[in-house]
């Protein structure tokens, strides 16, 4: 995958950073959105795809992208598809790090050391260029104000948006409200990001033990008869290589 393009996760964290402040919106839920976002760029890239409410890898080649193909090698290494909601649901320690650290890298955030109460060592991330974030802004604001249907990237991103809770910080208070409704009605045009976004809104809601209604059937087996490994619970279980340091909130 080419780096001429910026990838889901990276816009949605972008949408995210408050220019004001450094600190990133509804960062709990923001960990959650980043998992499925990396989940529809893989579908944009062809590399995955959806079986139900499950996900399967349909191309395991990398993407070159080493976060992404890091999320791609785990979900190949599941052996059969995965619940979205399970895969969402599952520990992410430092995604969000990941990718601020990616962005400074790009030179589109730089880093503001500070304490908090004097004593607590914080980071915070201002933009460097302002009109990157402005860019993603418009698509978004074009895609509701025009009600055209937007393509499958802003759709997507539009869907994890609401799904995270950034509509109340892209458009804030009673004057916000249609704008607010329309970009959760934005969620239909794209079938990824709609599972993806759906399966976000589940994990928060605590429902991500029950399947959706024609949902896959459970006890799904790897090629060759294998079950695939779960916990207690029925979740499959999830690899420990690949994960990242734990971050301090922001």
């Amino acid at each position: 995958m080419g780096r001429s393009r910026r990838t889901l996760p990276e816009e949605l964290l972008l949408l995210a950073l408050d220019p004001a402040t450094g600190t990133t919106a509804q960062p709990q839920s923001l960990d959650l959105g980043l998992a499925g976002a990396q989940l529809v760029e893989l579908a944009l890239a062809g590399r995955i795809a959806p079986d139900g409410d499950r996900i399967a890898v349909v191309v395991p080649r990398p993407t070159g992208d080493p976060t992404l193909d890091c999320a791609l090698e785990l979900l190949r290494r599941r052996g059969a598809p995965v619940r979205a909601v399970h895969w969402i649901g599952g520990p992410r320690l430092g995604l969000r790090q990941t990718y601020l650290s990616h962005l400074e890298r790009c030179g589109m955030v730089h880093a503001v050391e500070g304490q908090m109460c004097g004593v607590l060592p914080t980071t915070r991330y201002q933009a460097t260029d302002t009109a990157i974030s402005r860019e993603i802004r418009a698509r978004l604001d074009s895609a509701i104000r025009t009600g055209v249907p937007p393509d499958p990237r802003t759709a997507a991103l539009a869907a994890l948006a609401h799904a995270v809770g950034l509509g109340k910080h892209l458009y804030p208070g009673n004057e916000g409200r249609s704008s607010r409704s329309r970009l959760r009605d934005l969620i239909r045009h794209d079938p990824m990001g709609g599972l993806v976004a759906h399966a976000v809104m589940d994990v928060q809601n605590g429902v991500a033990a029950q399947p959706r209604r024609g949902a896959a059937p459970a006890g799904r087996q790897a090629p060759g008869g294998r079950p695939v490994a779960e916990n207690a619970r029925g979740v499959p279980a999830q690899p420990r290589r690949g994960s990242m340091a734990r971050v301090p909130a922001h």
